[in-house]
């Protein structure tokens, strides 16, 4: 049999695990006001709310997702677990430290991240750049080359040598701002949209330096704000959707993908194609079958749902193909970000009304 441990030391050793806890938070903020405004009211106070009780836990080593449009919170959200802004209700802690009562401690924790070019010293190279940052870091002096070193290493610039961070992509720019974040080795890394104005390639390979470098290697609990629906799927471990300043659901990220974007595919087939969709559809292999153009070179679109994931979707490939149907492309469909918010909203009104 199998000794079952004490409430509280299970209790100890849940909050061992939690990187970041948010409780019950609220901020609102002030709205600005013209001087006829100010002189018609002059104690007349409109304000809008950036955070409404938002509350969930992050693990450590986890790497979290926050998803959401643009005025969801989520900058407001990095700002307070940063210590730059107080809530006005409810708690946040950062290894079990608290933001407003222990900012000291929480800073030793935590470094954001936000993507801004012009916080970098352009006419210095990688290096001299990360030297400035070490020693206002109180990296020791034993430390700061082979500390220097290894950050770049990790991020894939170990090879620029003296060339000026102005001569920089904007990819090496933005993987240089991640380095100089693990120069102090934080416990957790605050990264507000980090790939914003990136090419897909530079986007996808500064992802896999966060993903596989920085938080499988180093052990570093990464939150990634994106309103990237399809970056925070194929990235994160969970995600948090916020949505003006509410917390709308959390959870892994396959569960959230596969519940809320329908799982939805578009096939190029030739003309025969047609059929061979309407007998898988008629067997309940594939749903929702609908022709939407016909390209120049005779390629028939076709979209549909394939309930089932990716396993669903590679039999009915095979079937097409045993059915000796040409198909040029199958990939999967993406949902908008603000489809999927709706969806999320309508599932939670549907399970409310189910309570009731």
């Amino acid at each position: 049999m199998v000794a079952l441990a004490p409430p509280v030391a299970a209790a100890r050793e849940t909050a061992a695990s939690v990187a970041v806890s948010l409780e019950g938070l609220n901020k609102r903020f002030a709205l600005r006001r013209t001087w006829a405004q100010i002189l018609k009211s002059p104690f007349t106070h409109n304000y809008a709310q950036a955070l409404t009780d938002v509350s969930f836990t992050i693990e450590r080593g986890e790497f979290f997702g926050l998803l959401g449009p643009n005025g969801a919170g989520k900058t407001t959200l990095f700002k307070i677990l940063a210590t730059l802004i107080i809530p006005d209700s409810g708690r946040a802690l950062v290894n079990g430290f608290d933001c407003v009562r222990q900012v000291r401690e929480v800073r030793r924790q935590l470094v954001p991240v936000v993507a801004d070019e012009r916080s970098l010293r352009w006419r210095l190279d990688a290096w001299e750049n990360l030297r400035l940052y070490a020693v206002l870091y109180g990296v020791p002096k034993a430390e700061m080359k082979s500390r220097i070193e290894h950050v770049l290493d990790v991020v894939g610039l170990a090879n620029t040598g003296t060339k000026t961070t102005g001569q920089f992509s904007s990819g090496m720019k933005q993987r240089l701002l991640i380095a100089r974040a693990l120069l102090a080795r934080p416990r957790v890394l605050l990264l507000d949209e980090p790939t914003r104005g990136l090419d897909p390639l530079s986007a996808r390979a500064l992802r896999t330096v966060l993903k596989d470098d920085v938080c499988r290697g180093q052990g570093c609990t990464v939150v990634l704000a994106t309103h990237n629906a399809e970056e925070a799927f194929n990235v994160c471990d969970r995600v948090a959707i916020l949505d003006r300043g509410r917390l709308l659901t959390t959870g892994r990220a396959s569960r959230l993908a596969e519940a809320f974007t329908d799982e939805r595919y578009r096939v190029w087939v030739r003309a025969t194609g047609r059929a061979a969709l309407d007998e898988l559809a008629a067997s309940g292999q594939v749903l929702d079958v609908r022709q939407t153009s016909v390209e120049d070179d005779g390629w028939t679109v076709m979209e549909m749902r394939l309930p089932g994931g990716p396993s669903a979707a590679a039999r009915v490939l095979a079937s097409l193909v045993s059915r000796h149907v040409e198909v040029a492309r199958f990939e999967p469909m993406q949902v908008s970000l603000a489809e999927l918010i709706e969806r999320v909203q309508q599932s939670s009104r549907a399970q409310e009304q189910s309570n009731a």
